[in-house]
Order: C-alpha cells, then structure tokens, then sequence
C-alpha cells in the first residue's frame, strides 16, 4: 500500500467520550488549565503509540537533519493536540486568545481586489482554524473547506457539536455538486481551501522533491484548482508554541491566466513550488507537519 493512502486504513484512537470531556474541560476551566491535560495525552502516545512514532521518524529526521529522540516524539505529539485544543476556541469566536502574524496577506487582498474569490492550498500542517478565525475576524473574510468527507470523523463531530454553523464552512468532496458549490462560494468572494499533501489510494500524482527525496503528491487538488481558474496561494497557520501562531500567504499560481493546453504543465509546476514552500516550513517549524506515516513509502 501507498504511503498516500495508508492514511486512510489507520484506525483513530481517540473516541467520541474522551474528545467531549476535553471540549467540556476546555470551555469550563479555560485553556491554561486545559492544557495542563494535553501533556498528559501527548506522553501517553508517545509512550503507548509505537507505530506512529515509528512511522513519523522518517519524517522527523528529513526536518530536523539528524535522528530523532524522545523528546522530539513528544513535542511533535504535543503541537498535534495543542492544534487540536485550539480549535476549540476558534470555533468558539475566541480568536482574541490568541498571538496571530500574518505574513503575505497583502498579495491575497490584491488578487482578491482584482476577481472575487481565491484559491488557498495548504497540508496537514499547523492549524487551518486559526487561518479561518482570523480571516472571519480581521478582514471579513469567509473562509470554505473542501475536505474529504471522512476525515478525521471523530473530532468533526465534537467539532460540530461544539458550533453547528461551522459545517456550514465545509464541502464535501467527490458530491456531484462540489464543484459547483465551490465556484459558487468563490464568486461570493470566498476563500476556498484544499490541503494537497494526501491523496487517496488510486489517485493520480505528481512526483516532488519534499524534504530532499521525491514524494508523491496528489493532482486532484491542482485539478480543481485549474477547473475553478482562480489564483492559488499557499497556506500555513504554524503553532509556535503557548498562544502563538503566525500564518503565511503566498502565491503559487494563477490558473484565471493559464491557457487549457497549458494547464497540465502549470499544475506539475505549481506543485514542485508547493513542495518547496512545505519544505521550508517543515524545516523552520518541525512540529507542525502532522502525517503520522511514512510519506515517502511507494510500496
């Protein structure tokens, strides 16, 4: 099996209880209390989930440019969590809790001054709540996901449970009426977001230097973006750690320009600039790339 889809045949471990008492010791006692438990859920998978440590190793070794140790295990399980806690609170409208940079906001709002609508392409790879939150708070910006309907189950429904119109963000992918919704969203002048750093099982790819050694990334999301002709920008809100996050815009392509004999070309060259992008934050903040398998494996 694919390391782009032996994502998807991983069971979760969390389950619907736990997440719901966390929600629940999260808006009670408020996040400085709260967090004091996600350090005991973070050494509880470092100590007690083998595989996925193994299997992020190669990972972490590529990032960090020498072998990994425990403690190095146990931050990257430890942004993991605190990603997820946080989004608790972005959900909740409570954005103001938070430190928040904005690096390239400046280029999006041109583009968006010139056509409704913009393209943002991102990875598992920070928290996409907190690029969310801020957009809807700072510049009045709406901010649709198109997203694999199963992913992350779970934690969607303790997500929904916890502010119903926060699906209302949310399109399904591979609906006969995706694309039109999201065209529909991006005349309104939405943001339209895709991470492109997982793809499922039989999905057609492009090969990319990540890291230092060719990985396969998924054309779907490029499809798309070519078939909706907007400008695509890279996306990443990085944990910094306590109450920091910075978030980065930047351009990737415009397919509003691209001719349709061109457009293949323009997709494997708006890849190998997203593989580059994602390289250089995976580097600069390590413990923010959340693929806890073994993204290179073909086989």
């Amino acid at each position: 099996m694919s390391g782009k889809a032996v994502w998807r045949t991983q069971r979760e471990r969390s389950n619907l209880p736990t997440l719901r008492l966390m929600v629940w010791i999260s808006l009670t006692c408020g996040r400085r209390v709260s967090r004091l438990v996600l350090y005991g859920i973070a050494l509880y998978f470092t100590l007690f989930a083998p595989r996925a440590r193994r299997a992020s190793r190669p990972y972490l070794q590529r990032a960090l440019g020498r072998a990994p140790g425990w403690r190095d295990h146990f931050q990257h399980i430890l942004s993991f969590a605190s990603t997820i806690h946080d989004r608790v609170y972005f959900l909740n409208g409570r954005a103001d809790l938070f430190e928040i940079e904005v690096q390239g906001a400046e280029a999006l709002l041109a583009a968006l001054a010139e056509q409704p609508g913009a393209l943002l392409i991102g990875a598992h790879l920070g928290s996409f709540e907190a690029l969310r939150a801020l957009g809807r708070q700072r510049a009045g910006l709406e901010v649709t996901m198109l997203m694999h309907a199963d992913n992350a189950r779970k934690i969607g429904q303790v997500l929904a449970a916890i502010n119903p119109q926060a699906q209302e963000d949310i399109l399904s992918l591979g609906q006969p009426d995706s694309m039109l919704a999201a065209r529909d969203r991006l005349d309104a002048g939405h943001l339209v977001g895709m991470l492109a750093d997982r793809g499922l099982g039989d999905d057609p790819s492009h090969l990319a230097s990540f890291l230092g050694q060719p990985a396969a990334f998924p054309l779907g999301p490029w499809k798309v973006a070519a078939l909706l002709r907007r400008p695509v920008f890279f996306m990443a809100a990085l944990y910094l750690g306590g109450r920091r996050y910075r978030i980065h815009l930047e351009p990737l392509a415009d397919f509003s320009r691209v001719a349709p004999a061109e457009r293949e070309a323009a997709m494997h060259a708006a890849i190998e600039r997203y593989a580059e992008r994602l390289s250089q934050h995976c580097r600069q903040t390590p413990y923010n790339w959340f693929n806890f398998y073994d993204f290179w494996k073909t086989s």
